[in-house]
């Protein structure tokens, strides 16, 4: 491939990504980066992996990217805006406090010529919810009773609890992708491959080429009537690579017009200071974390040695061991913060209850706490700790962040760290299955709302699947849910992070 005069697009950071994502592919605008400046193509390059392209299948960043292309959404958010709007819906409001109501535009079709329909609305959430897959986003469907079609054009969702305030959001989430009932099966997953054979795509673009985790090519759907309008470019072919440093070679030598997700901060600095590339910058909402396996973390539920006690205390120890601003300098070199609450800093009913309850005090590890915690469990030292993180999903500087977490750990000499890696793919499928004790998560969030750093993770049916049931966390939860008062609703936020600090289900510990 040639190299081209144009200027790269290096996006820093995952809400970067998003942005760019739909300015590059879903917007009339005429200020973007990128691209042979002709509006024909454009050529990207990530180092992120799809788990799957069916909808019911998977819940990360990576497979979402492709389904926000191809699939169309009741809701969706505009660029620029944290505020969902209807996107092949005329109308979507609540009829009742426990009635949503959506009107589908008239003439919508697949790619494929089957009309797109109520019929096909209800057969996606009803599909979603009965498939219930491990690693796809079901759970956030927890609110949906029923849903029914009352003509062609008129979906009702009927909700087990009034007043959701969060309802619309959903519709825009990764539980949201319409899809065709006449290609995808309603009780199992439907392969990619099929996926791609049927055509069965009604969003900005359809996929003309693909192989996974190797290269996705896009076409403009001319038929797509929904919110994001025709697309600017009318070719994208994305493409997957193993290794972070092609990506980073790619971008320097103009092989691909825009990198994503990721690049070392190394490599970002190192591109900053090259004047053919631009990098940039934005808010993020990813969080980073690690989970605990109620079942098989040291003294959990299932072991030899169960005990609920020694277990909280093992979990305590960590998490007055992370040293958060450490691994924010040395590794991201200032690229993430740390994190002290289960709600990012920046929404509403953000707080720091895991800086009030552990480490120091103030924001900083305290190996006493640590060992003062395991001592009055019981617990013999060193702890013999098995952590699993991906090498290839969070991007490249995963190794030295838990290599750094290991040495974190082990320095006090009250942890013996197994440390491990594992690629994504195997990875999705070992976590929900109770191979791993501790393991590494990140999240991109679904929607700019407190709930979705809750909901996810902490009602007794998560998307995590690690064991961790409390029948108080999970009322409040719902109940803030259909909160409508601000305050009220804010306050039970509150509540529930500090609840979960101190079961510490996870313990996360950057943002970015």
């Amino acid at each position: 491939m040639q190299r081209r005069s144009t200027r790269r697009v290096l996006a820093a950071s995952a809400a970067t990504l998003t942005a760019l994502s739909v300015a590059a592919c879903g917007s009339s605008d005429d200020n973007g980066g990128g691209g042979s400046g002709d509006g024909d193509s454009l050529l990207i390059g990530t180092s992120d992996k799809v788990t799957t392209i069916d909808p019911a299948g998977s819940y990360d960043n990576g497979s979402f990217a492709v389904m926000n292309q191809v699939y169309p959404f009741l809701m969706n958010t505009p660029l620029g805006s944290p505020d969902v709007e209807p996107d092949i819906a005329e109308s979507a409001e609540f009829t009742s406090p426990t009635e949503y109501t959506v009107v589908l535009k008239d003439g919508l079709t697949f790619a494929n010529g089957n009309e797109l329909t109520a019929s096909d609305v209800v057969f996606t959430f009803e599909r979603m919810v009965a498939i219930n897959d491990p690693n796809g986003p079901a759970s956030l469907l927890y609110n949906m009773d029923s849903v029914e079609a009352t003509d062609d054009t008129t979906v009702v969702f009927t909700l087990k609890t009034a007043d959701d305030q969060i309802f619309p959001q959903i519709l825009s989430s990764p539980a949201g992708p319409i899809v065709d009932e006449d290609v995808f099966s309603a009780d199992a997953l439907t392969s990619d491959d099929d996926i791609v054979a049927g055509n069965a795509f009604a969003g900005p673009y359809v996929i003309t080429d693909y192989e996974l985790n190797t290269l996705v090519s896009y076409t403009a759907n001319p038929d797509y009537q929904g919110l994001l309008g025709a697309p600017k470019t009318e070719n994208v072919d994305v493409t997957y690579y193993a290794d972070a440093s092609n990506l980073k070679l790619d971008i320097e030598q103009g092989n691909i017009d825009v990198a994503f997700r990721s690049l070392s901060a190394t490599d970002i600095d190192d591109l900053r200071g090259n004047d053919d590339v631009e990098v940039v910058d934005g808010p993020g909402g990813e969080i980073r974390y690690i989970v605990f396996n109620f079942d098989t973390q040291p003294f959990g539920a299932t072991t030899a040695e169960a005990d609920p006690a020694k277990a909280l205390a093992v979990r305590q120890a960590v998490a007055d061991l992370i040293d958060r601003q450490e691994i924010a300098d040395q590794v991201y070199r200032g690229t993430y913060t740390p994190l002290y609450s289960y709600v990012p800093d920046g929404l509403t009913g953000a707080a720091t209850p895991l800086q009030d309850m552990y480490g120091d005090g103030e924001g900083g590890p305290d190996a006493d706490a640590a060992a003062q915690a395991l001592q009055a469990a019981g617990v013999q030292t060193p702890v013999q700790l098995s952590l699993q993180y991906s090498n290839d999903h969070y991007g490249p500087s995963s190794g030295d962040e838990y290599a750094l977490i290991k040495d974190q750990l082990e320095a006090t000499g009250l942890f013996e760290v197994d440390l491990q890696t594992t690629e994504w793919t195997q990875y999705s499928e070992d976590r929900t299955a109770d191979v791993y004790p501790a393991y590494q998560l990140g999240w991109f969030p679904d929607y700019s709302d407190a709930d979705n750093y809750l909901t996810p993770f902490f009602l007794q049916e998560n998307f995590l699947g690690n064991h961790y049931d409390n029948q108080q966390v999970n009322d409040l939860i719902l109940q803030q849910a259909s909160t409508p008062d601000a305050d009220e609703r804010t306050a039970l936020i509150e509540q529930i992070q500090d609840l979960v600090a101190q079961d510490l289900s996870t313990v996360p510990y950057l943002q970015g």
